[in-house]
């Protein structure tokens, strides 16, 4: 009989304990106080489609179609790794930075989509940048004039170096003036980045 008894309790404790355990690895409930920042970190840089690098304008007779000022867009895509080290998951709900070149800046993203990061998980992120010489000429000559100044070019020699080269990887890229935000059960924070690559 007491062999019983001891088996019975020693079987309650053991259950117990179990119950403890699972209940302390259960997500809680997010608040402003134990809001964790997530994690932004940018994983790698490359381009996925290279369309070479020219320009013409309304003097040239295209084969079909009406002419104008055309030219080859250069696309770059951003994979960032998102983690969340909070015990309840996260929704990442709005994402924006700027891409520089050699400390330039040439473009400005704003990711549109959302998602949940799970919690004590890494999400990936990626992010196109399809940029314009056209535009970025007109950005170089005044936005960012004093910066192609002081580096003694132009626009146009900036342009070409950057559209031959960055396929390569040797141009600095940079994730400047980022800006994650992140909710959870009404709680919501919105958390800076910056990035360089190469790294």
């Amino acid at each position: 009989m007491m062999n019983k008894k001891r088996i019975l309790m020693i079987t309650c404790i053991f259950s117990m304990g179990l119950i403890l355990i699972s209940c302390a690895g259960m997500p809680t409930k997010a608040t402003e106080a134990n809001f964790k920042a997530p994690v932004i970190s940018l994983d790698t840089v490359l381009v996925p489609k290279y369309f070479g690098y020219w320009f013409y304008d309304a003097k040239i007779t295209p084969v079909k179609g009406k002419a104008g000022n055309n030219s080859s867009p250069l696309t770059v895509s951003f994979i960032f790794n998102i983690t969340n080290p909070n015990t309840y998951p996260v929704k990442l709900d709005g994402f924006v930075f700027t891409v520089s070149f050699e400390n330039i800046d040439v473009n400005m993203i704003n990711v549109l989509e959302t998602q949940w990061i799970p919690a004590g998980k890494t999400n990936q992120l990626s992010v196109m940048s399809t940029i314009d010489i056209g535009e970025l000429l007109g950005s170089l000559a005044i936005a960012s004039y004093e910066k192609v100044k002081a580096k003694n070019t132009n626009a146009w020699a900036l342009i070409e170096k950057w559209w031959t080269e960055i396929p390569n990887m040797t141009v600095p890229i940079g994730v400047e003036k980022g800006a994650a935000t992140f909710t959870a059960d009404g709680v919501q924070k919105v958390i800076p980045f910056t990035a360089k690559y190469p790294k």
